[in-house]
């Protein structure tokens, strides 16, 4: 059942939606929107559709994911209307709408077209959502400076959203923590993948993500997509990056246990771990999320020195040197909220130093983060450092004893506060 005080919030969600919609629509010179929540396309040559999620404006304003060939209509002034698609068919069931308190600052209506909703004078017009629905539906089609506004009224999240996150991270721990226990009962990925599901009550289609559970080398792939039937002979450790979905938010969140027998990838791990906690403190408004990157591959090169990894050279020449990105090859992390990768982070390119890097905002209140440090053995990137001059500094030895252990990576889902930070997945465990 969803929480009292999560309904309670919502009416007054929706309420800034329309002051921030509102506004951007008199920036851009609209009267009306018109938001498609989408319709899974169907696979060629099949009768079967992909997996939908719907469209995140559309979710912004309903959180209903499932909803397809549905339509929002905003307005100055006035309510929206929603218009849910519910024909009558004995294939297949109509999501059922519980009686919410957000249902009365919204006039909902059902159809049993699925095409767009005829207006009644709209003015100028704009419509946005998937090309692939917008189809001979009258107005101005994804208009680009509406829709990185509309995108820009995302950024900052409102007691609403931050309360679905913080539910969000509550039932992915608790997914989490049987994953775990399933680990180290000696179980495969697939088994975990179960136990995952079990515990969260959420079915992998409905995951925010595809849920990445990798053993031993299979961790070292940062987006690892296939679970094994069979656990390893020898179990030696566990990344899971899994998160769920709770009326349209994503959790996102990636633990790392080693194997009962393995001090030192035990060791790495608790280091990574202290380093991941030390990251989330510097979130604070004002901080430039770049700057907390370029500190996690500082921390990183003090933990290689510190574990042996390498050896000979000051933490900053380790970076400098590019050893850092080669075991820690991804961004620290990204926004968070209706999507998982949450939009309108990259106002600028990423820097060169890192360029898969998500979010290069400057940080400011309400605005909600992920902090993910890794520190993996991937051959591809290890090599060249190994067959080149910087070989000199690494533990060749120890690196072949810890590359079946794949890598690490700790995730953790925070909000910045007016004061600093709220660690959502941290209050939870």
């Amino acid at each position: 059942m969803p929480n009292q005080d999560i309904l309670d919030l919502q009416p007054a969600h929706i309420r800034e939606l329309q002051n921030r919609y509102e506004r951007a629509m008199a920036d851009h010179g609209y009267d009306s929107l018109l938001i498609a929540s989408g319709a899974a396309p169907y696979r060629y040559r099949d009768d079967q559709a992909y997996v939908f999620q719907g469209f995140g404006p559309f979710l912004h304003w309903t959180g209903l994911a499932g909803q397809e060939h549905s339509w929002l209509l905003v307005r100055p002034g006035q309510k929206p209307v929603l218009w849910l698609y519910q024909p009558v068919d004995f294939w297949h069931a109509n999501p059922v709408m519980a009686e919410e308190p957000w249902l009365e600052v919204v006039d909902v209506r059902s159809r049993q077209q699925s095409g767009a909703p005829e207006l009644d004078s709209p003015g100028r017009l704009a419509v946005i959502g998937d090309p692939l629905v917008l189809d001979g539906v009258p107005g101005d089609h994804n208009p680009a400076a509406l829709v990185a506004a509309v995108e820009e009224a995302r950024v900052r999240k409102t007691p609403y959203e931050i309360e679905c996150l913080a539910h969000a991270n509550r039932i992915a721990l608790a997914g989490h923590r049987a994953a775990r226990e399933a680990f180290l009962a000696g179980d495969s990925e697939f088994g975990i993948s179960l136990a995952y599901q079990q515990a969260t009550g959420q079915r992998e289609v409905e995951a925010p993500y595809h849920s990445i559970i990798g053993l031993n080398e299979h961790a070292g792939t940062l987006h690892y997509q296939y679970y094994d039937l069979k656990p390893p002979r020898r179990p030696r450790s566990l990344l899971i990056d899994a998160g769920v979905r709770y009326r349209g938010y994503c959790s996102d969140i990636t633990r790392t246990t080693a194997g009962p027998d393995e001090p030192r990838f035990t060791a790495l791990v608790h280091g990574l771990e202290k380093l991941q906690l030390r990251l989330c403190e510097m979130v604070s408004p004002g901080v430039d999320y770049v700057d907390i990157h370029r500190k996690a591959h500082l921390g990183i090169a003090a933990l290689l020195s510190a574990s042996g990894l390498v050896s000979g050279l000051p933490d900053e020449a380790v970076v400098e040197q590019g050893i850092t990105r080669a075991f820690f090859p991804h961004g620290i992390g990204h926004f968070l909220g209706i999507q998982v990768h949450d939009v309108a982070g990259k106002p600028t390119p990423s820097p060169e130093d890192a360029p898969f890097l998500r979010l290069t905002r400057t940080l400011e209140a309400s605005m909600v983060v992920t902090i993910e440090p890794g520190l993996y053995f991937i051959p591809s990137l290890l090599e060249p450092l190994l067959n080149g001059p910087e070989a000199q500094y690494l533990n060749r030895a120890l690196i072949d004893e810890l590359k079946s252990c794949g890598g690490i990576r700790i995730e953790d889902n925070v909000v910045v506060t007016a004061a600093g930070a709220r660690n959502l997945t941290r209050e939870c465990e």
